[in-house]
């Protein structure tokens, strides 16, 4: 040991560490400020911090062989110690590089994710382009608190002129309508999470028929000004001054501006200030609407503001465009509103648009909507997109429609790329990521859902109807029901309001619990509302007959499904060609112990909606013929469909199938078993 001892004190081991760290150190606050004043992302600070930390086992090595006494044989003692050195330099490292990842325990229900699934592993990091901005919310300081929705679009309209310029990238309304609180804003971390490198914040304020407007650049990185205007102007001007802001800001950011993207910029969207508020009002509505019974009202009460608007101004183009795609919106919700009213009226309003401005993008993005909401016309509806992108580069529903297109086509690769692009420029988009999630559910990539949701909710970290999503897929996933009971509880402790948002979820815990009275006060809390997947919604009175069957009262079950099935029978008359209105009422026809005519209309909804026109309500379509097979006695028929449905993408699922009373007169058949066993979880998961 002296001898070692020795040897080390010869080869100045220890003034090497010293001289090492103390010029590691000097580099990492040089590299933070480097870091700071370009926005490099955190991978790129620790990626050099772990070489860092790499260098110094490597120099401790290197200073023992290479000591004052030059290179020599080394000794057993020295080889033991070089290998206690590597093994703890190796076991710090692996610490360092995971600590960062290790998942927080979720406060959502479920287990925590693992570090592939979390949230911060959702997209990776990139470099902020310098040519890069968003327009933040802008302050309204008028004194009539009405003007707010004048406001919003003035800030939307210069968003919307900066985003036709290609050689920026743009982020959209919705991600930044979340910063509109009044409260001071961190610009750095707004910056980071929307992935700018600069930021326009502005003011207006409209006293009679005058308006102040101003605004100021911001670099999101270093917090400094960079340039900032005043607009003092009669009301009538307010759409020069938009154009004015854009221009420059585009010049500011030294961003070319073609001759093309100068023309749209320049064009004004209306010359009635009234049916720009209105417009804007039903904007703000239209793009907070997500699918549920209050969105569907909301579409509807958009549709109302838009028509004020038109009637006007009968010019209004961008109003045309709204009113095709909120009609469209309500077209593809549901039975109740799949009407030809409907579908006149955004057939009428894409027609209009293209009569205005027929080379204009957006009304290139309008028709591609209507014939994939309307139609079904997936190649139509591509080819569109293609011309629209041409003209709107920044726009996130050319992508967001294209995912939607090749999920609907069973590409569903494709169409998680497409939605990855879309949130790209729509980062805190909470819809765009839900349907994420749902693309990974129907892949039955649960993990990879639940980070998807877990994302969501860092924008929305008391959404009821998203937490309990997430601990639904644990009942799809694993057969356990635990999660959604134990965040069904907390909503109705904590927050008795959000109750009917999460109805759905509660009646299908009661159900998978067997719960008769749960489900009944699950049934109430639904009221008006619906239950189901894609495009089959069912209601209250199905929810009650279904209830019934599980308990095994037939004459409940008769009573229940008669009282439904007059208006079902109404919807489809009025509907003949819509498949989901079909299969239910082929359902409810097998519960009332119709076997023929129950037989032969799931057999037409089945054909109304083929894979290769819709691959999701197809497969439901499938899905949904085993049931009424099962249910008129048809066992061989329903396990064929069954298997069939099982192999596809989609909600047919191992804990739906094990726990939920669909299939309960398959139950105890070897063949039903292994359909069951076929959608098991393969291998445990970590942190589970």
């Amino acid at each position: 040991m002296n001898e070692f001892l020795q040897r080390l004190k010869q080869r100045k081991l220890a003034q090497w560490a010293v001289a090492y760290v103390a010029a590691a150190f000097a580099a990492i606050q040089g590299i933070d400020v480097v870091a700071q004043q370009f926005g490099w992302p955190d991978g790129v600070r620790r990626g050099i911090t772990l070489a860092l930390v790499v260098g110094f086992f490597v120099t401790l090595v290197l200073a023992w062989y290479h000591g004052e006494r030059g290179a020599q044989k080394l000794t057993g003692t020295e080889l033991l110690i070089l290998a206690l050195l590597l093994s703890l330099g190796g076991a710090f490292l692996w610490r360092f590089a995971n600590a960062s990842r290790e998942p927080a325990a979720a406060s959502t229900g479920g287990p925590a994710l693992t570090a592939a699934a979390s949230p911060a592993s959702f997209a990776p990091a990139a470099a902020i382009p310098e040519k890069s901005i968003a327009v933040l919310p802008f302050e309204n300081l008028s004194d009539n608190k009405e003007n707010a929705y004048f406001t919003d679009g003035v800030q939307d309209e210069i968003l919307t002129d900066l985003a036709k310029i290609a050689d920026l990238k743009v982020i959209s309304r919705t991600s930044v309508m979340q910063y509109k609180s009044g409260a001071a804003r961190n610009l750095r971390e707004i910056g980071r999470q929307l992935g700018v490198a600069h930021l326009l914040e502005g003011s207006v304020q409209r006293v009679g028929d005058k308006v102040r407007v101003n605004t100021q650049l911001i670099d999101a990185r270093t917090d400094a000004h960079e340039w900032a205007e005043n607009y003092d102007r009669p009301i009538d001007d307010v759409f020069a001054i938009q154009s004015e802001i854009s221009k420059t800001i585009a010049d500011q950011l030294q961003a070319k501006l073609s001759p093309h993207e100068k023309s749209a910029i320049e064009q004004r969207p209306t010359t009635n200030i009234g049916a720009f508020e209105l417009y804007s009002r039903a904007k703000d509505l239209i793009l907070h609407t997500a699918f549920s019974a209050a969105a569907a009202q909301n579409l509807r009460t958009g549709i109302e503001l838009l028509n004020q608007a038109l009637a006007l101004d009968p010019s209004f183009f961008d109003a045309y465009c709204q009113l095709a795609f909120a009609s469209d919106s309500l077209y593809g919700f549901g039975t109740a509103d799949h009407t030809p009213a409907l579908l006149v009226t955004a057939d009428a309003a894409v027609a209009t648009a293209f009569r205005f401005r027929p080379d204009a993008g957006e009304a290139h993005l309008a028709r591609a909507t209507h014939l994939y909401q309307a139609y079904r016309n997936y190649d139509g509806a591509l080819g569109e997109l293609e011309v629209a992108r041409m003209t709107l580069p920044n726009n996130p529903a050319i992508s967001e429609l294209t995912a939607a297109i090749m999920r609907r086509r069973g590409k569903h690769e494709e169409g998680l790329q497409a939605y990855q692009r879309a949130i790209q420029l729509d980062p805190r988009n909470f819809y765009t990521i839900q349907q994420l999630a749902l693309s990974y559910a129907i892949l039955r990539r649960y993990p990879e859902a639940i980070g998807a949701l877990d994302r969501a909710l860092t924008i929305k970290p008391d959404d009821p109807e998203t937490r309990a999503t997430r601990a639904q897929t644990f009942l799809h996933w694993k057969g356990d029901y635990r999660p959604l009971h134990q965040v069904v509880d907390e909503i109705r402790t904590n927050d008795p309001s959000a109750v009917k948002s999460i109805a759905d979820g509660w009646l299908i815990d009661a159900l998978a619990e067997r719960d008769p009275a749960a489900a009944e006060s699950a049934i109430t809390a639904l009221g008006d509302g619906t239950f189901g997947d894609n495009a089959t919604q069912f209601n209250a009175g199905f929810a009650h007959a279904l209830l019934a069957r599980m308990m095994k009262d037939d004459a409940k079950v008769r009573a229940a499904f008669a009282a439904i099935r007059p208006e079902q029978e109404r919807i489809v008359q009025a509907q003949p060609d819509y498949g989901p209105a079909v299969c239910l009422l082929a359902l409810i026809d097998a519960g009332l112990g119709r076997k023929e005519q129950a037989l032969q209309e799931i057999q037409r909804a089945v054909q109304l909606l083929p894979l290769e026109k819709d691959a999701l309500n197809g497969a439901d379509m499938i899905y949904y013929s085993g049931i009424v097979a099962g249910w008129v006695g048809e066992k061989d028929l329903a396990l064929q469909n069954l298997t069939k449905a099982a192999q596809l993408p989609g909600f047919v699922t191992y804990g739906a199938l094990k726990l939920l009373p669909w299939c309960d007169p398959l139950r105890g058949d070897p063949r039903f078993e292994k359909i069951v066993a076929s959608l098991a979880p393969k291998t445990a998961q970590p942190n589970e």
